[in-house]
């Protein structure tokens, strides 16, 4: 199972994300890393793979575009979700997978070609039109999406762990390549998703409290 590191941007710093609250997000000065400049906490981190929010770009007021583009000599993969509004918004590069989140790229989903559809989830319901999760992920494969992401939004940064019976359900959602992020805590969460069948897992807290050792972000798989 693929171990990618979860890197929220805003305002040019790491932030850490906590439950969705943007408004509350501060640079991530506290673990690992002694900087939140972006290149400076990878260089610190050193992860294979990464999992890039551009939350300014999501919210429409600015972009990390040229800063994310810039780290291909750092990570060998990075997912990037930067709230796609449309195709012509994915970036175009060979270490890019575009992430196309439910909560920006719009009602009709069939016009992305490839990329991972993330399924954005708050108080169990998707973004932003409260669909249940299920529903969204078993059209993916028709939509023409690549793979998928379970991300539990509600559960970011909080460290509350995960419902085994719920991981297993949303896991038979869709044959597609399937990676769960929110709430991961420790080696046995990521112990219940390798068993339940995900192809990866997106993680940040539980690196910064060591509760996942470091050399597995950076090896890049666990199991």
């Amino acid at each position: 199972m693929e171990l990618i590191c979860a890197i929220d941007l805003k305002g040019g710093q790491v932030v850490h994300g906590r439950a969705g609250r943007r408004s509350e997000y501060a640079p991530l000065t506290w673990g690992i890393s002694p900087t939140a400049e972006p290149r400076g906490y990878i260089e610190a981190v050193r992860p294979r793979s990464v999992y890039i929010a551009d939350l300014d770009r999501i919210a429409g007021v600015g972009s990390h575009d040229e800063t994310v583009l810039g780290l291909s000599d750092l990570v060998s993969r990075c997912y990037i979700d930067r709230g796609c509004r449309g195709p012509p918004d994915m970036l175009d590069a060979p270490f890019i997978e575009n992430v196309i989140g439910t909560e920006t790229a719009g009602s009709d989903l069939t016009g992305y070609s490839g990329g991972y559809l993330s399924v954005d989830v708050k108080d169990g319901r998707v973004l932003p039109g409260g669909e249940a999760p299920e529903m969204i992920l078993s059209r993916a494969e028709e939509w023409g999406f690549s793979g998928c992401i379970f991300l539990h939004i509600s559960a970011v940064g909080e460290e509350c762990g995960i419902d085994r019976a719920g991981v297993e359900r949303i896991r038979k959602s869709t044959d597609l390549p399937l990676l769960y992020g929110g709430g991961v805590r420790d080696c046995t969460d990521l112990e219940t998703l390798a068993t339940a069948g995900y192809d990866g897992a997106i993680i940040a807290t539980a690196i910064h409290t060591k509760k996942v050792p470091l050399d597995l972000i950076r090896r890049g798989s666990f199991c």
